[in-house]
């Protein structure tokens, strides 16, 4: 008999003031994006600890060599005190570096960081008039967020990364005209209409790879990957591609990916298909031609398409 095992603890929930500032974004054409103060930097961590030797904890109830997963939780929450860094990957390496420097009996670990997004409120300047962001007051978020899964283990006395995933998950996106559905297989079960023209209302989880970790963890940031930036691509490309199929809009994306970060190796997408219900429309065109429509949530079940892009295979 073969058994792999693991613990560890989930959500911990970590809210750091006055983390090190995101700097020395490279820019791309399409997105403002050129860094962020970090003033909250808040974050809910996994640990998942691996290691055959907590085995006789399973096997015979010795727990000689297990640490606590609540001693893991205020591992955590003291360590990010400690953290010098600016982006969730490289605090999902920093955790996995200090429990391996700290418990000799871990073998490895994999770290995962979510982030928590919160966004600064608009309030008038100094001077009034003018508004700009607060440094002291944000609101709770529920768009989009990041998410970084970072694994480690022993290289010697040094810490090596074993494997990794980043991500921008959450994504939620209409729109109105310039997508399309039409000349697909029909046979006695197909009920769905062909759509030349259709708003599209798509779920979206974008991830990538590094091809070389380092880029990922490096503290000058020139071949990191923001999620900012990735999100802005992600919405050019949808406002700009008129797409025939979800599958049609995720290849494209997923080609601008890779064409403007070079650093990426390899990029994956998991979309669900929302497209409204119509159910009433205007018998006059409003205003530009337009004709106005009312819709409804669709009912489940949802359309689902993934696809993952290896520069290699391009």
């Amino acid at each position: 008999m073969s058994a792999e095992i693991s613990y560890g603890k989930w959500q911990i929930g970590v809210y750091r003031t006055y983390a090190k500032p995101l700097e020395g974004i490279a820019p791309i054409l399409e997105s403002p994006f050129m860094g962020r103060e970090n003033v909250l930097f808040a974050a809910e961590v996994g640990v998942e600890v691996f290691g055959d030797n907590f085995m006789p904890a399973y096997t015979e109830g010795d727990n000689r060599d297990v640490v606590a997963t609540d001693t893991m939780k205020n591992f955590v929450l003291k360590q990010a005190l400690e953290f010098d860094g600016a982006t969730l990957e490289e605090f999902a390496y920093f955790l996995g570096d200090k429990f391996l420097a700290t418990y000799q009996q871990m073998q490895r670990l994999r770290i995962t960081a979510q982030e928590k997004p919160f966004e600064a409120a608009r309030v008038p300047g100094e001077h009034g008039g003018v508004f700009t962001d607060s440094g002291v007051l944000f609101g709770k978020s529920h768009n989009s967020h990041a998410v970084a899964v970072v694994e480690v283990g022993r290289d010697g006395d040094a810490t090596r990364v074993t494997g990794h995933r980043c991500g921008l998950v959450g994504l939620q996106l209409i729109k109105i005209t310039g997508s399309s559905f039409a000349s697909f297989a029909r046979d006695e079960y197909t009920t769905l209409p062909e759509r030349t023209d259709r708003p599209l209302f798509i779920y979206l989880d974008v991830f990538w790879k590094y091809g070389d970790t380092a880029q990922m963890i490096e503290p000058k940031h020139e071949y990191y990957v923001a999620i900012e930036q990735v999100r802005d691509l992600v919405q050019v490309t949808f406002h700009r591609f008129n797409s025939m199929s979800i599958q049609h809009l995720v290849h494209e994306i997923g080609l601008g990916l890779l064409g403007r970060f070079s650093q990426i190796a390899e990029v994956s997408f998991e979309a669900q298909n929302r497209l409204w219900d119509m159910e009433f429309a205007s018998e006059e065109s409003g205003a530009n031609k337009q004709v106005p429509t009312v819709y409804t949530d669709p009912r489940p079940p949802y359309g689902l398409i993934r696809l993952t892009l290896n520069r290699e295979q391009l």
